[in-house]
């Protein structure tokens, strides 16, 4: 009686049934998703390596604001992301192309304020924001949440800010650079500003505005005895030798990226409607 053999080589192939062939090839979205995913990862891990090892008081540093005046910058930064997650769920439930650009965004704001140079005689560092930016590319609301991923993962993990200050952070960085950002873009776009123009000019103010609130916040809860005008004025000087350049980096990093997106990829400023219609088919 022969003995049963398992079928080698080319008898098994043919024993085996053809399966359906399957389309494995990537959906866009899918493929937007990882791309978001990716370079909110990437970003993190640089942020981690090309910082200096000695820690600053990035953003506003943990427990530099008394718990009263950080729960009540806290209380008006709430309403604010509030409205911001709505917006977000509606954008997002209305066209999925918002998902992976909210995460590339924030992985951009994440990195570019993980620049700090330490203020000693303000209590905080200057760095660039990102802020102007984002606006400009997803709107002011978007922009919010995006700040208050990327200063909560800075407090958390990078050990800049702080969770106390964190309302205070994103009222200053969040709310008032991403609608100044978005104003100032807009409002010269609709005087007939190129836009390149319009991107600096957002950039370098949505900085400065956030300096000006931070500002406005440590001498609102710092100047004891002193009068109020004296210690803002006071502190606003002190960032004027880092913070005046640097919003003019901002400003050219803006404008060089909203160039860019013109002349190769105006169909994404035309979807996210950054560029008003009359503008289309122009040169910034």
């Amino acid at each position: 009686m022969p003995t049963a053999r398992w079928p080698e080589g080319a008898d098994f192939a043919r024993t085996v049934p053809p399966m359906s062939p399957v389309d494995r090839s990537p959906s866009p979205s899918r493929s937007w998703a990882r791309a978001g995913q990716c370079a909110l990862g990437v970003s993190i891990t640089a942020g981690s390596a090309i910082l200096p090892r000695t820690a600053h008081a990035m953003h506003l540093a943990e427990g530099i604001l008394p718990l009263p005046w950080a729960a009540l910058w806290t209380a008006v930064a709430v309403p604010f992301v509030a409205v911001a997650l709505r917006q977000y769920r509606r954008r997002t439930s209305n066209d999925l192309f918002y998902r992976p650009l909210v995460a590339m965004v924030a992985a951009a704001v994440f990195l570019i304020s993980c620049m700090p140079i330490p203020v000693p005689t303000a209590g905080t560092c200057s760095h660039p924001c990102g802020t102007g930016l984002g606006a400009i590319l997803i709107g002011p609301w978007l922009t919010i949440l995006v700040t208050v991923v990327a200063l909560l993962l800075q407090a958390v993990l990078l050990a800049h800010g702080g969770i106390t200050t964190l309302g205070a952070d994103v009222l200053s960085m969040g709310v008032a650079g991403a609608f100044v950002g978005y104003g100032v873009f807009h409002g010269l776009s609709r005087c007939g500003a190129a836009p390149w123009v319009a991107a600096f000019a957002a950039g370098l103010l949505s900085d400065w505005a956030t300096y000006s609130v931070t500002a406005l916040e440590l001498a609102s809860a710092l100047h004891g005895a002193r009068p109020f005008g004296e210690l803002f004025l006071a502190v606003g000087l002190a960032f004027v030798p880092t913070q005046l350049p640097l919003g003019i980096l901002e400003g050219l990093m803006s404008a060089g990226a909203v160039a860019f997106l013109y002349r190769r990829r105006r169909d994404i400023l035309e979807r996210l409607q950054v560029i008003p219609a009359r503008l289309v088919g122009g040169t910034p």
